[in-house]
């Protein structure tokens, strides 16, 4: 299953770019980077057999354990690609939340998106290596 991050908003030359990299580069699984401008511009088309998740502050909030086991239950389920949307600073509009298969928030707080990227990869490794037994994750 193809882990595809869309972000709105040019991350350039930064200390989250160099994160974002980090963390993707440590992912087995394939992996997708798209940039939009904060307004406008069009989302690729969703492939068949695909999940939508908007990362939004009201989303819900799972472990690392709950987002790895989700994450492998659309993959055993035949999901091809699943899709991590970030919105600019206004977030999502209504009919985005409305379609989403999932709202996944990393807490109450507001996060820049920038740090949201990040924050996203890491977790994005973090699963992929909990489902591959690999001892990165220590829960508990």
């Amino acid at each position: 299953m193809r882990l595809h991050l869309i972000a709105r908003g040019k991350i350039g030359r930064s200390p989250e770019a160099d994160l974002v990299e980090r963390y993707a580069k440590r992912i087995a699984w394939p992996f997708k980077q798209t940039e939009l401008p904060d307004q406008g511009g069009m989302l690729p088309e969703a492939p068949p057999h695909s999940r939508t998740v908007l990362l939004d502050e009201r989303g819900k909030q799972l472990s690392s354990e709950e987002f790895a086991g989700l994450l492998g239950k659309w993959r055993d389920e035949g999901v091809r690609e699943c899709r991590f949307l970030i919105g600019a600073a206004d977030g999502h509009g209504d009919a985005a939340r409305e379609n989403a298969d999932l709202l996944l928030g990393f807490g109450a707080m507001t996060w820049p998106h920038m740090l949201a990227r990040a924050m996203l990869a890491e977790q994005l490794w973090r699963a992929t290596s909990i489902l591959a037994g690999h001892p990165y994750h220590r829960s508990g």
